[in-house]
């Protein structure tokens, strides 16, 4: 049996994905450490902002970090649009898009991309995206193989549909399900 732990978890929005919170902002950060007791040596698998939600995995395993960040494993993400996403958009993204990173442009790999409808059920956000008023919002699935720095949300942008709200619910073969906000599923090992 494996010494390491590895860990399913909900982050929630306004969390950060770390432990210690080494910002200058006097504003009190939601870490994910208040979530649950982890082990020392306990890290990320890659991140979510402070503003997106979902799916995130935790290990004390360098190695499968690595591993999970990879291009083999997809990431799969529910993004809830600025406008009624049109086919145009959906087949841009599909082909790759390009975005800017740290001042570079980059255009991103192809990738799996499709409007849901009808829109996922999520419950309601602590801080509220928006009402009606402002406009029409739509709901699309990305599936990314990479995961640059905020890059979903800069190729909605990219596309005339910024996002409003973004929750990652697949890596790999590991899924979000029911698991709801700030839960924390302790697992043997990762199949994904």
């Amino acid at each position: 049996m494996s010494s390491h732990h590895h860990f399913i978890i909900h982050k929630p929005y306004g969390f950060l994905s770390q432990f210690i919170y080494e910002g200058k902002r006097k504003k009190k950060k939601g870490l994910l450490g208040s979530l649950h007791r982890f082990p020392e040596g306990t890290m990320s698998i890659g991140r979510l902002d402070e503003d997106s939600e979902g799916l995130l995995l935790l290990t004390t395993d360098g190695k499968i970090s690595q591993a999970v960040r990879s291009k083999e494993v997809e990431k799969e993400y529910y993004v809830q649009l600025d406008g009624l996403i049109t086919d145009e958009a959906i087949k841009t993204l599909q082909e790759g898009v390009e975005i800017g990173i740290n001042g570079t442009k980059y255009l991103t790999l192809p990738c799996k991309a499709y409007e849901l409808d009808p829109k996922p059920n999520f419950p309601e956000r602590t801080r509220k995206v928006r009402d009606d008023r402002h406009g029409p919002t739509s709901w699309a699935s990305i599936t990314i193989s990479e995961g640059k720095f905020r890059q979903v949300r800069k190729m909605t942008a990219a596309v005339g549909f910024p996002t409003l709200r973004l929750f990652r619910i697949r890596i790999g073969n590991i899924h979000l399900n029911d698991l709801k906000a700030g839960g924390v599923i302790e697992v043997e090992e990762f199949n994904y």
